[in-house]
């Protein structure tokens, strides 16, 4: 049997399994949206860990995160910045959510928002839902895209992109559609397992058949390429630009609608907590991923790639000398990295579509609870299908597209601290500070380049903020509670 084909059977070997797992967790669910969506509210410690933890690392810490080690360097390290940053996060304010989401039966991060600054005709809940899918449909379509890329760079064209990413859309969306959050949570579980052991062994397996070890590959690095091991890295990414982008990334990763919603998943509030202590574990996948990268540096130091991205790609297949067994379970790997990532999307962009948007329609206000669900089934299959098109149409061009929606999804953040936190939090200055920092965002992302090197979003955020702030002081407050707790103690 040649090595395209081994590599070939294997993955597909995996992609059966993940299927199976996917389908046959439909059994533990009832026939409500409450339980497709939310798991019933009762989510444990083992499986909540891994939806987190799948929903973060997606297609980009297999490709992306190495490719940033090869073309930049040090400041690949922001990513591991951000993501110990966004625990606090998560942790000082997904209780509330979860909270409030079990109290009045919440389901999208919308619903949420739009209660705590109500709107005529739900305008806010609106907005938000719209954003929150053109938002999660790029970022989709890099994870389907990345599922082409790997297939056919892996089986040597055996498995073309078009054809590698349609079967991981596929079993996506037949397990997404057939069993919602409950699919979700035990392929998670499943395909965590299978990243986190994937990434240390590639991770600590190249370094040492390649250098001798992790320590020599370093010493080589410096002796070669020493700028890749110092600020501002090999291709000048300077101070403001790093510690922005942390800040952007660390608060705006509670702010993804599909990371926002699990919060009302959880069997309790403690549940979470744990969740968050142990989450660090799970982001250590990401040191033997940065390893690669770095190894690429001194390894393809006289033939550069055209595209970063390939890197891990380029060593696993292509340089070092793993037999094809091996090179087909990496490949599956990475695909549960892409996978896991979209099959969350979809379940949470169908979700908006139907909650949010769809409301808004007078055919489809006050549905029944079954019909709510069917239609959200369905809408799992048109997200996936459009993602899949636009995978096909021209993946690389949505990178831009989706750096763009990072920066606007955090602008929701002073609005969320505002209703949890702040008695005079007003609709109004919510509202400003929302559309004038999403303005800005996209000002900076595509047109003038932001000063000082920040990032865009981060700009953003902070006229946002001012906006908010400065309008919310000037209208006077006769409340003595925030929105949200408001909404917790009405009577109070």
């Amino acid at each position: 049997m040649s090595d395209p084909l081994i590599i070939t059977s294997i993955t597909i070997a995996y992609l059966v399994i993940v299927l199976i797992v996917g389908l046959r967790a439909r059994q533990h669910q009832s026939s409500s949206l409450e339980s497709y969506v939310a798991g019933g509210r009762h989510m444990g410690l083992l499986v909540l860990f891994f939806i987190l933890g799948a929903e973060v690392f997606s297609a980009f810490a297999f490709l992306g995160a190495p490719g940033w080690a090869y073309s930049r360097g040090a400041p690949a390290l922001y990513i591991i910045a951000y993501l110990t940053l966004s625990v606090i996060v998560w942790w000082l304010i997904a209780p509330y959510i979860s909270r409030l989401g079990r109290l009045h039966g919440y389901l999208t991060q919308a619903e949420f928002l739009s209660a705590c600054y109500p709107t005529k005709k739900n305008f806010l809940g609106l907005f938000i839902g719209v954003i929150s899918v053109l938002a999660i449909i790029p970022y989709m379509t890099i994870q389907i895209a990345g599922a082409g890329l790997l297939f056919e760079a892996a089986t040597s064209g055996t498995i073309p992109f078009w054809l590698g990413s349609l079967l991981a859309c596929a079993v996506v969306t037949a397990y997404v559609y057939a069993s919602g959050l409950q699919g979700i949570g035990w392929t998670n579980l499943l395909q965590g397992i299978m990243m986190v052991a994937v990434a240390w062994f590639l991770g600590l397996a190249t370094a040492d058949q390649l250098f001798g070890g992790v320590s020599e590959m370093f010493r080589e690095l410096q002796r070669e390429a020493p700028e890749y091991l110092t600020m501002p890295g090999a291709n000048g990414m300077g101070w403001g630009a790093f510690s922005t982008a942390i800040l952007v990334s660390a608060l705006g990763c509670v702010m993804w609608p599909h990371i926002f919603m699990k919060f009302y998943s959880a069997k309790s509030e403690r549940t979470l907590k744990r969740v968050f202590v142990l989450y660090p574990l799970y982001s250590y996948l990401l040191v033997p991923l940065l390893i690669i990268g770095f190894a690429g540096v001194v390894l393809l130091a006289d033939s550069p790639l055209d595209s970063a991205d390939q890197v891990l790609l380029t060593i696993v297949v292509e340089i070092a000398d793993f037999p094809p067994w091996l090179v087909g379970l990496a490949l599956s790997g990475a695909l549960a990295a892409a996978m896991s990532t979209a099959a969350n999307l979809a379940h949470t962009a169908a979700t908006i579509l139907i909650r949010d948007v769809g409301q808004h329609l007078p055919s489809l206000k006050n549905l029944p609870d079954k019909k709510a669900l069917k239609l959200t089934q369905y809408g799992v299959v048109i997200v996936s299908l459009l993602a899949y098109f636009l995978a096909l149409a021209n993946p690389g061009s949505l990178v831009g597209l989706l750096l763009g929606a990072y920066g606007i999804v955090v602008q929701l953040l002073p609005m969320l601290l505002g209703a949890l936190f702040w008695r005079h939090a007003s609709k109004v200055g919510a509202l400003a500070g929302l559309v004038v920092g999403a303005a800005i965002t996209l000002l900076l992302e595509f047109g003038i380049s932001a000063p000082f090197g920040w990032h865009a979003g981060f700009c953003g955020l902070l006229i946002n903020a001012i906006v908010f702030i400065s309008i919310s002081v000037a209208v006077p407050s006769t409340s003595q509670l925030s929105p949200a707790q408001a909404l917790e103690r009405p009577n109070g």
